[in-house]
């Protein structure tokens, strides 16, 4: 039976590298899928999940105005008019950009055309409030895992994103910020709040 997932980590938790490794393991058994990122995550360019081990491939890129129900549907049903099959499954990378209407899109697709949806992505920010996407599929998802990594500073588990600038703790300002490991260190509550203190 499909279902809507959503699998959350901190930043380096292996969130990329693992929906690319869904996606080889539906391709090697003959399956399509429909891979998609966030058009806001532009590092590598628009349309690209880009993993920091440097896997990397191209994506179809989701927009605000993008309708995710509608563009799985059509290009199920063109696939299977080519003789090419159908989606066996959706993976979006990047999910905690996602809007709420892409995420009631999903369960959509999960619900009406029987196609699982696999979303990856961070559950807070770096002020630790939830994002749009994330607080939506966590309401909405089916089933709901969390990826693991540890803090940056101590080894604990991490479960909040420190963001950096000029080798300072930040804790205010917009809250897409697009970065990697320079602008961001997965960190464990105490180190959160006191970072580079022993514990």
């Amino acid at each position: 039976m499909a279902q809507l997932f959503f699998r959350y980590g901190a930043m380096s938790s292996g969130k990329t590298i693992e929906i690319l490794k869904v996606a080889h393991n539906y391709e090697a058994q003959g399956r399509k899928i429909a891979l998609m990122t966030s058009s806001l995550d532009d590092r590598d360019g628009v349309g690209v999940v880009s993993s920091r081990i440097g896997i990397h491939r191209k994506a179809v890129p989701v927009t605000s105005e993008m309708n995710l129900f509608d563009y799985v549907k059509e290009k199920s049903q063109k696939d299977y008019a080519a003789g090419d099959g159908t989606i066996a499954c959706v993976l979006i990378d990047e999910a905690q950009f996602l809007e709420k209407h892409h995420v009631l899109e999903c369960a959509k697709i999960v619900d009406k055309l029987h196609i699982p949806v696999m979303t990856f992505g961070l559950k807070n920010d770096f002020q630790n409030h939830l994002f749009e996407g994330s607080k939506n599929l966590l309401i909405y998802a089916d089933k709901i895992d969390e990826m693991k990594t540890i803090c940056h500073y101590c080894g604990h588990k991490a479960t909040m994103n420190l963001r950096f600038a000029n080798q300072k703790p930040v804790y205010e300002g917009e809250q897409v910020q697009i970065g990697g490991d320079e602008s961001y260190y997965p960190v464990c509550r105490f180190h959160y709040f006191h970072p580079g203190v022993d514990r």
